[in-house]
């Protein structure tokens, strides 16, 4: 008998869905029929796999009229955003585009005696363990490109967005897409580790905690399973004395602000030359100022609660401990914050280094901004972190970006730009975000292993 998942709604604390896991034998039955289907799916062609993959991400697009809500009730975004289906279809359309070239032989040479290649051999089964702040987006970075590449994939979604793995399975097998090639299941943790320390799964895609990836590579430990990781981030932004003030306050408040500061590549402190400082902060309060704090359900909410309360109590911890040691709120308390998942928006000034707030993933609406007179030291500030994700860089000199930008300890480089995911970019890494990567053709490198040939031919 499995245990009880319950989605509690950040709208009002009510329990919004709940599903059974599956026991330990159950699970492994399940993973048994993914394994037995994927060699018949893997030996279809590659032109068919691309176009039962984009009929599923079509599917779901049909459905969004439903799931736009249903993420309100799950995890707070508001509905007037419309969802997530366009980053959705833009990064499976992109990743189909690519798939012949990404998963192509890679052609040594041929002579009159030996032909050599490198083939592109899906690793088998990948099992994707996708977070909830943007669960769709998230999970099709993986789903997509596995299926497409040949593997099958068992999906593990997180608890606050229960119903979105649903969907997506409903989704493609209703396209075409065989139900055991491609299947949802509902794991508490225990059966999940027990699950990877056996070798059920080829490949492990993780999005999640530090804490979580930490939980994965053990349960992974002498397995020789590979495990892709995407854990915490503590992104900066660094907008230069020739910045464009308005552009980068838009940009850099919305990457700070966007789901309720609940995005993994969302903007967590900010660094603004010294003489841009005062006019930044101007316009910066005035955008923060001007949202909507309210139920994700009404159109005029510009900000929703955060997805549960114990996350939103950790901001007004990391909030508190700031102010107690000098940092400075800027942003009164709005009337829709209930203590709870209903959090105020902040911006924090005369922060520190030592300040949790500056330091520790917040993962919520709040960031801080401090004063830098140069490069140099805005580059030391950004690289003190445990993290790196994406860095965004505003100035008009290109060569000065790249320049700072090799400096960085990062994942991804923006410039004059920021929380964006670039399906033709690899999404990685480094330091305790995690390790592997995602999207572009790396992606499927990582979603494939390399087999080579070595053909010596027969003459005479």
């Amino acid at each position: 008998m499995g245990k009880t998942l319950n989605c509690i709604s950040p709208i009002d604390g009510s329990v919004y869905a709940s599903r059974e896991t599956l026991d330990l034998d159950a699970a492994r039955a399940e993973v048994v029929a993914v394994r037995t289907a994927q060699k018949a799916w893997a030996a279809r062609p590659l032109q068919e796999r691309i176009d039962l993959v984009m009929a599923g991400v079509a599917a779901i697009g049909e459905m969004n009229d439903e799931i736009v809500p249903e993420l309100a009730h799950m995890m707070g975004r508001p509905v007037r955003f419309g969802g997530e289906f366009g980053g959705f279809n833009e990064r499976a359309s992109h990743l189909a585009q690519i798939a012949a070239e990404s998963l192509a032989d890679i052609e040594v040479g041929e002579d009159a005696t030996f032909k050599r290649y490198i083939k592109r051999i899906p690793h088998g089964v990948v099992f994707v363990v996708a977070p909830w702040n943007y669960p769709y987006m998230t999970a099709i970075n993986t789903v997509a490109p596995a299926l497409i590449a040949g593997n099958s994939v068992v999906l593990k979604h997180a608890t606050q967005t229960l119903l979105v793995g649903e969907r997506m399975a409903k989704a493609f097998h209703a396209a075409g897409v065989p139900e055991a090639v491609f299947k949802n299941v509902f794991l508490d943790h225990d059966t999940t580790s027990a699950l990877i320390a056996e070798k059920a799964f080829d490949f492990v895609n993780f999005t999640g905690s530090v804490g979580g990836g930490q939980a994965m590579e053990r349960a992974a430990a002498g397995t020789f399973t590979g495990v892709g990781t995407e854990l915490g981030g503590k992104d900066p932004g660094y907008v230069m004395e020739d910045a464009d003030v308005d552009a980068a306050v838009d940009t850099l408040i919305d990457g700070a602000m966007f789901n309720s500061g609940q995005c993994c590549c969302g903007i967590e402190r900010i660094y603004v030359h010294e003489s841009l400082y005062d006019s930044f902060l101007e316009k910066a309060l005035a955008v923060v100022n001007g949202y909507k704090l309210g139920n994700p359900l009404e159109a005029e909410t510009t900000i929703g609660p955060m997805a549960n309360v114990r996350f939103a109590q950790e901001v007004r911890d990391q909030i508190a401990e700031a102010v107690e040691q000098g940092a400075v709120a800027h942003i009164a308390t709005m009337e829709a914050d209930d203590g709870g998942a209903y959090l105020t928006p902040q911006i924090l000034t005369n922060v520190t280094h030592e300040m949790r707030v500056m330091r520790d993933e917040s993962f919520g609406p709040v960031v801080g901004i401090m004063k830098v007179s140069s490069d140099e030291e805005a580059i030391k500030l950004m690289n003190d972190s445990e993290f790196g994700l994406t860095a965004s860089i505003w100035t008009k000199d290109l060569e000065r970006a790249q320049a700072v930008g090799d400096q960085i300890e990062t994942g991804t480089v923006f410039m004059n730009r920021a929380d964006y995911l670039d399906p033709g970019l690899c999404w990685t890494g480094c330091k305790n975000t995690g390790r592997g990567g995602g999207l572009s053709m790396i992606g499927y490198h990582n979603l494939t292993r390399p087999k080579s040939y070595h053909l010596k031919k027969v003459t005479g």
